[in-house]
């Protein structure tokens, strides 16, 4: 049985996407998932760089754009009434309710990813928030120190990884980046020639041309 490691974070909408679509491009092969949820914004803090929420028109660009591909894919999904948000109290109810020693489970993962990407409501309004809590009956407090830690430690192990964004999977080795590299992943778990063939190192070999200044 092969093992795929998910990185994500219920802020990110191409996560929940790339969570929704998971079974399907996996059909067929013989995997076990271990989700971890990270935070992005950590990620991002590391790499020097902003969320695409961050830019406005790629932040108008991004929510068309996942509009469409879940329309194309047939996920539901609604934009929550207001993006982005302090992911941080799910981050932590996720690590809270993990098993001891164990990361959290696909069965959390998906209630934290359908409060936040399905109804249109507020994802960080606290008596939804309460109830979630409630309905997960995690076994640490969400807002202890031991759900603050394993966030930090599986935020700062992703980033040792070299994860830069999420969603993110890990396979055999190699990490692939964003909801669009879910049939690479595929391909990867079936052992497609390619990954032997040279192109997957020869692309990380490239020499840097030039350096981006500033005028």
């Amino acid at each position: 049985m092969k093992h795929v490691v998910f990185w994500l974070d219920p802020v990110s909408p191409y996560a929940y996407l790339a969570f929704e679509q998971l079974p399907q491009a996996l059909e067929g092969l013989s995997v076990e998932v271990e989700y971890r949820p990270v935070l992005f914004a950590g990620l991002l803090k590391h790499h020097g760089q902003k969320g695409p929420a961050e830019i406005g028109p790629k932040r108008v660009w991004t929510y068309r754009q996942i509009a469409w591909m879940a329309h194309v894919h047939g996920i539901e999904l609604h934009l929550p009434a207001a993006h982005p948000f302090n992911p941080l109290p799910l981050l932590r109810l996720l690590w809270a309710g993990a098993p001891e020693g164990m990361t959290p489970g696909r069965r959390a993962c998906e209630r934290v990813l359908h409060h936040v990407w399905r109804g249109g409501a507020h994802a960080d309004d606290p008596q939804r928030l309460a109830a979630l809590a409630q309905a997960l009956r995690p076994a640490r407090d969400p807002a202890g120190d031991d759900a603050k830690r394993l966030l930090r430690e599986a935020t700062d192990a992703a980033i040792a990884r070299g994860v830069f964004g999420v969603p993110t999977f890990e396979a055999d080795g190699r990490l692939l980046w964003g909801f669009d590299s879910l049939p690479m992943l595929a391909a990867a778990l079936r052992g497609d020639p390619w990954f032997a063939g040279g192109a997957w190192d020869a692309a990380a070999a490239l020499p840097i041309g030039t350096a981006r200044r500033t005028i």
